[in-house]
């Protein structure tokens, strides 16, 4: 197993150094190239004073640029802590608080967001105002406007090194029940585990061409890039905006030759649902991958009714794991549409068990909560050893001292030996791939001066989503509230994919026999209130 993550490129330079590695429209970039630039750029951030474990946050758009400034960062032995710039200001600030970064490195339109965070006050004076011609070595930090001019102009010898695979590769932050995001911390050797594993399961080969769906503060973005990179396969990333015109990107997946295609499930759905694939389609495609969330079977069969060739795989695992910790090859099309497709067995390295309340393994059939050990386990969360103590856990089993993920997902042990996921233990969910803590919606209601009383519910639902997030909401006497007006209210605090797509106003929320919210009662409601509208 390689030591460092960019050395998966450096070993491609070597061998096939004019081969395609990154392609986005019209822009590619080859293994020399992308090993060249991103050298240059680490001797640029070592020079403006970055320094081992330092982190180092990316505002740009997903492009060739990026990884260059991924790969850079790493050579320059930092972390890499993505940020995606449609989020609100308060969110990038809670982020930027929390990892304190040596350097933010921007690019293309996201510039205009440094701006905004500048006006705010939402980076420090050095961070604003300090560009790098005029930084100097020792700085607390710096600003980086990130040009190939600036890049191309620094010598490509690669900084000195004494880092380890256990040194943390990134930071993502991820939703948290406090209102606050909390970071997971990657390791190098926790991501070249699954690599390593995936490269020789799914027979990648430097002739493959591969899917770059996921935005770079997502997981699974982590095996669109470095899954290709270790093969020396090409990575296609895709064209912001394609994900909402589901033809098009049908055409991207034939036009671009994928022979492999990784996405959340609820994007394959919403494929389907407007039928944009054709029997035999996409004659290039060898695999179609799928993680983060259920992949309704219906869909399932949709898929591999139209294209008999391709392998179906299901991933499972939390970012906390990284990536994925189990999989599932569907060996054939599902006759029953209703019936569930499992999660599988552990991937190589890696430990999934089931456990009930007093820490032991539960007897096959019975539902517990799905605990995972191994080589993807994250270290824990940055800076915050009472939620790391709270998720990563002793193993309590006879005769074991590692420790375990508690993923707070609810599984069983089938008799055919397959782990079946059964649904969430706490209020946390997935919707359209993201992981979405209930409670900290609610808590940014909650801030609301014209809310009184509220409750975020995951309601299931038929479409392609999956799940959606219900509001309930009691307002405070004498004020006017909408659902469009709490709405825009919390699109200055959470992202899009966090806001409630269903409301209902009550004058007073239900309770239960401890005076507790009622929220099974509340999801009822909204299930008989789609039900009419249906």
């Amino acid at each position: 197993m390689i030591a460092r993550l960019q050395d998966y490129v450096t070993r491609q330079a070597d061998r096939r150094p004019d081969a395609t590695a990154v392609v986005l429209d019209d822009a590619r970039l080859t293994y020399a190239q992308l090993e060249a630039q991103s050298t240059q750029l680490a001797r640029l951030l070592s020079e403006g004073g970055c320094r081992r474990g330092d982190r180092i946050a990316w505002l740009g758009p997903k492009c060739p640029a990026a990884i260059v400034a991924l790969l850079g960062i790493y050579k320059a032995n930092c972390v890499f802590v993505p940020l995606d710039k449609r989020n609100p200001a308060v969110r990038l600030k809670h982020i930027i608080d929390s990892c304190e970064p040596r350097c933010l490195l921007a690019g293309g339109a996201a510039r205009e967001r440094l701006n905004e965070l500048s006006v705010l006050g939402m980076l420090t004076p050095a961070m604003s105002l300090g560009w790098l011609h005029g930084a100097a070595p020792g700085d607390a930090s710096f600003l980086v406007d990130f040009t190939a001019e600036d890049v191309l102009a620094q010598p490509a010898v690669t900084p000195a090194s004494a880092a380890s695979s256990d040194d943390p590769a990134h930071i993502l932050f991820t939703s948290g029940s406090t209102g606050v995001p909390k970071g997971v911390v990657i390791t190098h050797g926790n991501v070249a585990a699954f690599v390593d594993w995936a490269v020789r399961y799914f027979d990648i080969q430097p002739g493959d061409r591969h899917s770059g769906h996921s935005p770079l503060h997502f997981d699974l973005s982590t095996f669109d890039i470095f899954g290709t990179l270790a093969a020396g396969a090409e990575l296609h990333m895709v064209p912001r905006g394609l994900e909402i015109l589901p033809n098009r990107l049908a055409a991207f997946i034939r036009d671009q030759r994928l022979t492999q295609w990784f996405s959340v499930p609820s994007l394959l759905s919403y494929m389907a649902k407007f039928d944009a694939v054709g029997q035999d389609d996409f004659p290039a495609l060898r695999r179609l991958l799928w993680c983060g969330e259920v992949f309704p079977t219906p869909s399932l069969v949709y898929w591999m009714q139209r294209l008999p060739r391709v392998t179906f795989t299901n991933l499972y695992g939390p970012t906390e794991a990284t990536i994925a910790s189990s999989y599932y090859t569907v060996p054939a099309c599902p006759d029953d549409a209703l019936s569930p497709v499992p999660i599988g067995t552990a991937c190589d390295g890696e430990e999934l068990v089931i456990l009930d309340d007093a820490g032991q393994p539960t007897a096959p059939g019975e539902v517990g909560e799905l605990h995972i050990g191994g080589a993807g386990v994250s270290p824990g969360y940055w800076r915050d050893p009472n939620k790391t103590r709270a998720a990563f856990v002793p193993d309590r089993r006879a005769g074991r001292t590692g420790r375990l993920y508690r993923t707070g997902d609810l599984a069983r042990l089938g008799t055919d030996g397959l782990i079946y996921f059964v649904g969430r233990a706490d209020t946390q969910i997935k919707s359209r791939g993201h992981r979405i803590e209930l409670g900290e919606i609610e808590t940014a209601l909650s801030a609301l001066a014209c809310v009184q009383e509220c409750a975020v519910i995951a309601v299931p639902s038929s479409g392609f989503e999956g799940t959606v997030i219900g509001c309930a909401y009691v307002r405070m006497p004498e004020t006017r509230v909408t659902p469009l007006i709490l709405r825009n209210a919390l699109s200055s605090v959470l992202p899009g994919y966090m806001l409630p797509s269903v409301w209902l106003p009550f004058d007073v929320l239900p309770k239960n026999a401890n005076d507790k919210i009622d929220r099974p009662k509340l999801r009822e409601e909204f299930l008989r209130r789609a039900a009419q509208a249906s």
